[in-house]
């Protein structure tokens, strides 16, 4: 779609060529914890992402001032491509929730979508102040053009196939504490005209830690994902015990239900989850979805846990030609996310 300067917006699949990665680092709030034990995982878990990352490409990480020497202290300079710091205020480190979400125009340029950030839908416990600018400091700093929404979103809310097709969750872009007077047509209009695309197809839940106190209340990518055109990813709860259970069959049945923006049906290919399937809160919410794809690689979760090198061995299969590495990223899930929600890839531009 064309937006007010005349440009066509299209954002790119995942799998296309990036020119870096972005991620914020843990600087304060919930994300540290409570104590300098706490604090001192979620630096080491950050880096461990970042610098998996920075094995397939470029990472560029925003920081608080403050905490320059102990971001740098923990990333290091070792890595295979460069691990940059922009300075900047945060209130947290979601990286791909406060970053814009970047797109090309049909000349190749760079923008950058900056939706409204409110704290995942104004929860309580969160603080968005200093987060709510993060999207436009990027976009700055990455020379995109800044496309400004009027709507609330994140990044973990939308996932693209690249060729007109998004996935998203009636929860998150319907949640009366985002957008409470919008209709689905009103979101389909914005995402055409921020993203390129054409056909939404809208799964009715995410899964069910997500609705817990720290959850975004829906984000599709940890249920489901495309790695290819016509082909998805879908988180598979086999444990019947559990909740998700219901919510991966009804995913399920929307998936085949439903056409992309060719036309085409649907391959699902079932991602098993953990065999771990409850902790001391409940049901937990540990998905191997949500990985993030590089420049000949991919950067999975991992949980420690017997079903880890299964669902490695789907990833190995879905991306042939990359590698497949892992992160344990339960102190993510912890904190109520995973290693895309940490991360924001930036696409390549022609010449």
């Amino acid at each position: 779609m064309t937006d007010s300067a005349g440009a066509r917006w299209r954002m790119p699949a995942e799998w296309t060529p990036h020119e870096r990665t972005w991620m914020a680092w843990p600087s304060s709030g919930y994300t540290l914890g409570d104590d300098p034990a706490e604090a001192d995982l979620a630096r080491r878990t950050w880096a461990a992402v970042a610098r998996a990352v920075a094995a397939f490409e470029p990472v560029t990480v925003v920081v608080e001032g403050h905490d320059l020497h102990t971001a740098r202290e923990h990333l290091g300079t070792d890595t295979a491509h460069p691990v940059d710091l922009v300075i900047a205020d945060l209130d947290d480190a979601w990286m791909r929730d406060i970053g814009p979400s970047f797109v090309l125009s049909e000349r190749g340029t760079l923008g950058a979508v900056d939706w409204i950030f409110n704290g995942w839908g104004g929860q309580s416990w969160a603080s968005w102040g200093k987060d709510s600018r993060v999207a436009a400091l990027v976009a700055d700093a990455a020379g995109a053009q800044r496309i400004a929404s009027p709507i609330v979103n994140e990044g973990g809310g939308i996932h693209v196939d690249g060729e007109g097709t998004v996935l998203l969750t009636e929860t998150v872009q319907l949640d009366p504490g985002r957008n409470p007077e919008a209709t689905k047509g009103d979101i389909e209009t914005e995402l055409a005209r921020t993203l390129g695309v054409s056909t939404a197809i809208w799964l009715p839940r995410g899964l069910t830690r997500d609705y817990d106190e720290y959850g975004t209340r829906g984000h599709v990518d940890i249920v489901a994902c495309f790695v290819a055109p016509g082909r998805v990813l879908l988180h598979w709860q086999e444990d019947e015990g559990h909740p998700d259970h219901a919510v991966s069959r009804e995913a399920e049945q929307v998936l085949r239900a439903a056409r992309d923006a060719a036309g085409r049906e649907l391959e699902i290919v079932r991602v098993p989850a953990p065999a771990t399937t409850h902790d001391e809160q409940g049901p937990v919410d540990w998905s191997y979805i949500n990985h993030l794809v590089c420049n000949g690689g991919v950067v999975a979760c991992t949980f420690e846990d017997p079903h880890d090198e299964r669902a490695l061995a789907v990833l190995r299969e879905a991306y042939p030609g990359r590698e497949v590495v892992g992160v344990d990223a339960r102190p993510l899930f912890d904190r109520g996310g995973g290693v895309h929600c940490i991360t924001q890839q930036q696409p390549a531009t022609r010449g």
